[in-house]
């Protein structure tokens, strides 16, 4: 089927006119589909590129720990000075028993800390923790009273659970493991967590 000149308008340019009188034949449809195809399969292709570039799930980025609480924790060091970072909080039951999971990138953040109201025994596990951890154990005066690393886990049931310190402890601090000696979490230390970040 072809389409004569009498049906394209003589108010366009001659190069525009002979472009739609080749569209308008069987043959320039086909050469047009087959472009159109070849484009939209490159903006295919250009999407998954892109999107390769990303972690696959965002959240393990940034949406895990969005949220949560960001407070200053402030560790006394034994040799009498001062670390200040900031750190996550943790505080509530669903905080407390998501905490870093499927975390990669913790920001500008230190770690975070694991607030309880009472005394607690409580153990900790790594399911679905891609980061080496050290977390480090205060007592309800904020006194250091024991540490632990930690190892990776994949989203298993069969993740170890490291046991809880010898004495009652109200706040767990977990920090990228080789981070706790920097930021003062030793033993001797006192860490409090409250506060505006700075």
């Amino acid at each position: 089927m072809t389409t004569g000149t009498a049906d394209i308008p003589e108010s366009l340019p001659p190069a525009l006119r002979r472009a739609v009188s080749f569209f308008a034949t069987d043959t320039g449809r086909r050469v047009l589909w087959w472009v159109l195809g070849v484009l939209l399969a490159l903006t295919f292709l250009a999407f998954l590129a892109v999107g390769a570039n990303r972690p696959a799930d965002p959240t393990l980025a940034i949406g895990a720990l969005a949220g949560v609480d960001e407070a200053a924790l402030r560790v006394a060091t034994p040799g009498g000075g001062e670390q200040v970072s900031c750190v996550l909080v943790a505080d509530t039951g669903d905080e407390r028993a998501r905490g870093l999971m499927e975390v990669t990138d913790l920001g500008e953040h230190a770690g975070m800390a694991f607030l309880f109201e009472d005394d607690t025994t409580s153990g900790f596990w790594m399911r679905n923790t891609p980061m080496p951890l050290t977390i480090a154990y205060y007592d309800a005066e904020g006194r250091f009273v024991s540490a632990n690393d930690m190892e990776p886990c994949a989203d298993s049931p069969d993740c170890p659970s490291y046991p809880p310190p010898s004495r009652p402890y109200r706040v767990a601090v977990e920090v990228p493991r080789g981070d706790a000696e920097v930021l003062g979490l030793v033993p001797g230390s006192v860490a409090r967590v409250g506060g505006a970040c700075a």
